[in-house]
């Protein structure tokens, strides 16, 4: 304890007060200035006098606080400082101590007996103060201290207020209502509700949501629609004019004949949910103000709504990062894509040539193609050899759940691209904001308030390109590979004038880009060495694939302690991708074992064996990750075109193992599901796309985009009839074929299953050795041997490879 003449005036449990006080002093109050500091720390030497060992320690501590004029602290400290000294002053008062003045910013309080300062009490037996009425400012501040608690409960309330709040309007919209019906499986048209509905006596209840535009039709239990009973009694349908509808099925009901009118109710289920959403949004605004004004910030200034509408682009200077952008010669591939933007490069850098002929420059070029073809890169790469800055932005980042916020994106960013032009605006994904509008301008079905602001985003960014004037230096550049769902009046020339497709690579492309990526690791042998085989093992790979390829190669090496990358790691890298990895430890009984052996036997020996196969590369029974047991790799040829014969061969292959189980075990099993599925996709686009049926003729027909039985047909039941019957047909012929290949070959066919049984991979020279060369047999189908599963044996046997 600290003792003045005999007496404590400051007993231990209050001494952490004062340890506060210093605490402050040391860390937050240093950035106090020193004016503030000032009283505090003359309060705090007054207190200890009669210690000095505490008084000495204390000051000479309180001394370290630097002076001079320091920022201001946060609202939240100062605070916390008031409340601090206002609790060691009454400590003090309590405890008979001598006079102190503490003054905080504005705050003057005093205590004590009225005593000039340094007066002592005359004796131990000295009898402190009155401590009630006493002292009016040591009221004022226990009545600050009230209030301040005061505002702590009511905070506390109702943030639980609204938390109890917010979890009722929760449930209510999640637990179903009984009033509410399931949710519709489909919509119907109001031809299809008249004519196959309400004339048959099918409808039950009609119930109209005029704030939704939306009608929702409920029919009898078992109710029968076009011959076929609905699995789900619950159908919606739009309507132009609600407040219309009752009249206007009335009238229907009257010409009908119907007797018993439907019964019409109307449900304002959308005045719920607008309450319901604006509580929501006011509840977040009123926490968010409370958790600034709690957390000593201040509240939220109406710069933090405009920083909202601001684009958040990215910006790469090809200037300021002194040539380490993308470069045409970093794209590999891509030579046409690449000659279509060298205009706009050219452009960019003496625009003065196009000017004086009067040419003008297009004002844009929309990247078509699929993921992962280096689109984004080509756009890079521009801006790089161009020097102009590159302000790139991802189409989702434009919408969000405020409305407006998408259009106000679209006038910042081309705002700041006209403030750094000539400069070059890319947009990837652009499909998230240029998707084509509907009719009705956002409101009934298909509508809502996330549709409203991707049309508004979209009108805003047809105003700007329009506006976009070629002198002002500022180009578009956008990338998509949903070209098919974009507005075409985003795709008119003046807008986006060029359309560049970025397509997978071909042979020669994939061979260059494998160069490109193999420079960058460490190989046994030159790239060149390895570009034309991998190449070939790749077709159908982008890219990013090729890039994975490689990546994967330099990770297998690494776990199998080598110094370099062989062939060898190459080759898992572009199996992994294919089929993933293998799962040796995964267990197959005896009996699937060799039913798969048979199976994959069977599609290697029917391939084997017709004129219009691709040119087998390994077959084997390993089982994989992507769920497949076994599997035969093929090299594809690079073709674009496909003849009916052709097409016949790809089934008979895929259809080898179905035979030969059925063929060697007398049954057949689940195995061939995946083998079904594509040859009757086949046979459908045989005979629906391609025309190549001479039952059904050369007609062909738009691919299902509904596969529901209620979809419109553009053929009639009966020409479907004969489609589902000629597919049969073509697959039944596929299938008698196959088997009858697999009879002739019968001894091949064991010879295979007994050889995968044995060493559960064979490459094209082992089955060469096995059954002979393939009976159509071509020079250029021949490829260079393939040294995979011999350099596993050996990594396997050796524990690591030399390093």
């Amino acid at each position: 304890m600290l003792y003045r003449n005999s007496r404590p005036i400051w007993n231990t449990s209050k001494m952490h007060h004062l340890e506060r006080c210093r605490q402050l002093i040391n860390g937050t109050v240093v950035r106090l200035a020193v004016r503030r500091l000032e009283p505090v720390l003359a309060l705090a030497h007054r207190t200890v006098t009669s210690e000095s060992s505490h008084r000495d320690a204390l000051w000479r501590e309180l001394q370290r606080v630097p002076r001079g004029t320091q920022p201001a602290p946060t609202r939240r400290q100062l605070r916390q400082l008031q409340a601090d000294q206002r609790a060691l002053l009454r400590m003090l008062c309590d405890a008979g101590s001598i006079p102190a003045y503490v003054f905080a910013r504005h705050l003057h309080t005093a205590c004590g007996n009225r005593a000039p300062q340094g007066a002592q009490p005359s004796g131990p037996n000295q009898k402190p103060p009155d401590r009630e009425g006493s002292d009016p400012n040591r009221k004022k501040d226990e009545d600050e201290d009230d209030k301040e608690k005061m505002m702590s409960v009511v905070t506390k309330t109702l943030i639980w207020m609204i938390t109890i709040y917010l979890l009722v309007g929760f449930l209510s919209m999640v637990l179903p209502s009984r009033n509410r019906p399931e949710s519709a499986t489909r919509y119907v048209s109001w031809h299809e509700f008249v004519h196959h509905m309400l004339a048959v006596g099918e409808v039950k209840e009609v119930v109209v949501h005029p704030d939704m535009e939306m009608v929702t039709i409920i029919l009898h239990d078992g109710a029968i629609v076009k011959g076929r009973r609905v699995q789900s009694n619950i159908f919606h349908m739009a309507v132009a004019d609600v407040n219309k509808f009752e009249e206007k099925l009335r009238s229907v009901e009257q010409r009908l004949g119907v007797t018993d009118g439907v019964s019409v109710q109307f449900e304002r289920s959308g005045d719920v949910s607008g309450r319901i959403l604006f509580t929501l949004f006011a509840t977040g605004v009123i926490i968010a103000l409370l958790s600034r004004i709690r957390g000593g910030r201040g509240p939220i200034s109406m710069d933090s709504f405009t920083q909202m509408g601001r684009a958040k682009f990215t910006l790469v200077d090809p200037v300021e990062s002194g040539g380490r952008g993308v470069w045409f010669r970093d794209v590999a591939g891509l030579q046409e894509a690449k000659q279509e933007v060298m205009e706009f490069v050219d452009y960019l850098k003496s625009p003065g040539r196009y000017q004086r002929l009067g040419a003008k420059v297009p004002k844009g070029a929309l990247l078509l193609g699929p993921p992962g073809c280096g689109k984004t890169l080509l756009a890079k790469a521009v801006a790089t050899e161009a020097q102009v800055p590159f302000l790139s932005m991802n189409g989702s980042e434009f919408i969000e759940m405020i409305g407006g916020l998408g259009a106000a994106r679209v006038r910042d960013l081309f705002k700041e691209a006209k403030k750094r032009s000539p400069c070059i605006i890319y947009v990837d994904e652009i499909d998230a904001i240029g998707r084509q509008r509907e009719g009705g301008g956002g409101g009934g079905v298909g509508g809502g308030m996330n549709s409203g602001e991707s049309e508004q985003t979209l009108n805003q960014l047809l105003v700007e390109m329009d506006g976009m004037a070629s002198k002002e230096g500022v180009l578009m550049l956008a990338s998509t590979n949903r070209a098919d769902i974009l507005d075409k009046a985003l795709l008119r020339p003046g807008r986006f004038d060029r359309h560049i497709l970025i397509d997978l690579p071909n042979l020669a492309e994939r061979k260059e880009i494998f160069e490109k990526h193999l420079s960058g690791i460490a190989l046994e042998h030159p790239p060149a060495t390895y570009s034309s085989r991998l190449a070939t093992l790749t077709p159908g790979f982008s890219g990013a694939d090729i890039a994975n390829v490689c990546n994967e190669a330099a990770l297998h090496a690494a776990r199998t302690s080598q110094r370099v990358v062989r062939t060898s790691n190459l080759e898992y890298a572009v199996e992994r991708l294919v089929g993933g990895t293998e799962k040796r430890s995964h267990a197959l009984s005896p009996t699937e074992r060799r039913v798969i052996a048979f199976h994959e036997s069977g599609h290697a020996l029917v391939g084997w064996m017709l004129p219009n196969s691709d040119v087998l590369l390994k077959v084997t029974i390993v089982p994989r990750t992507s769920l497949a047991l076994g599997f035969a790799q093929y090299t594809p040829k690079e073709q674009k075109l496909y003849t009916r014969e052709q097409l016949f061969d790809k089934m008979c292959m895929a259809l080898g193992g179905r035979a030969a189980e059925n063929l060697t075990f007398n049954r057949i099993t689940t195995g061939a599901q995946n083998d079904l599925e594509k040859v009757t996709k086949m046979a459908y686009a045989q005979i629906k796309y391609f025309g190549m049926n001479s039952t059904v003729g050369p007609i062909a027909f738009a691919e299902d985009s509904d596969n529901s039985p209620y979809a419109e047909k553009p053929y009639s039941q009966g020409l479907g009839n004969l489609i589902d019957f000629e597919a049969r047909k073509m697959i039944t012929e596929a299938y008698e074929r196959t088997e009858q290949i697999l009879r002739d070959n019968a001894d091949k066919l064991n010879r295979l299953a007994e050889a995968l049984l044995e060493q559960e991979t064979l490459n094209y020279d082992q089955v060469v050795e096995l059954i002979g060369p393939p009976q159509y047999d071509d020079a250029r189908r021949k490829i260079e041997p393939v040294e995979f599963e011999d350099s596993l044996k050996r990594l396997a046997q050796n524990g690591t490879e030399e390093k």
